[in-house]
């Protein structure tokens, strides 16, 4: 009987894009679901996700420093469709972030395109004022567990990211990343197939 009564709560918990909480969304595409219970999740108006893109448990999803942040027109977040994000997962966003289609992430995986700064070093780091940097995530991509994507960071379409890893920087299409920092490790060509890096020696 508890797990009836549980399951129900869940189902009639969900947000989807028939509940009212779904409606203060910029755009929720049909079968997106959020699942019950969520994390944190406001700015909604400045967030859009694709169809058919299933959200887990206590997933945080924000817009702005804190709720009520006007962040002007258009859309800041952008989730696209046929996507998974893990349960527990953070996405953080303040300017501008970017996941592209059917990009499936592990639990506890943390983006955000703001980062606090250390420029003055007489003024506590979490009273300056933080940078704002774009992320981009390409379709396809895997994020694993844990995973951290920073500011600036850009991966092309099917990349692999690896458990754990801190990401940052520009990463082509068909990479493998992982470490902290995070390195690509493998690439793909359809001449070498799945293949290491090559790399160059400065001294020949």
């Amino acid at each position: 009987m508890i797990h009836l009564t549980y399951t129900a709560i869940r189902h009639a918990g969900a947000i989807t894009p028939s509940t009212p909480a779904g409606y203060r969304f910029g755009r929720l595409g049909d079968g997106v679901s959020i699942a019950f219970p969520p994390g944190a999740i406001f700015g909604e108006q400045w967030m859009e996700i694709g169809e058919h893109t299933l959200v887990g448990e206590r997933v945080s999803l924000s817009c702005g420093m804190m709720p009520g942040h006007d962040l002007g027109d258009g859309s800041v977040l952008r989730i696209g469709g046929g996507c998974s994000i893990g349960r527990g997962s953070h996405i953080v966003a303040h300017q501008s972030i970017d996941i592209g289609d059917h990009v499936f992430t592990g639990p506890y995986v943390y983006i955000t395109d703001q980062n606090h700064v250390y420029d003055d070093p007489e003024v506590p780091i979490g009273r300056q004022w933080p940078r704002n940097s774009p992320v981009s995530i390409g379709a396809g991509s895997w994020l694993g567990a844990g995973a951290i994507i920073l500011p600036g960071t850009t991966l092309g379409r099917q990349c692999v990211v690896a458990g754990g890893a801190v990401v940052r920087g520009e990463f082509p299409d068909h990479s493998v990343v992982a470490g902290v920092p995070a390195r690509r490790i493998r690439g793909y060509t359809p001449e070498l197939g799945w293949h290491a890096p090559v790399t160059f020696d400065a001294t020949t």
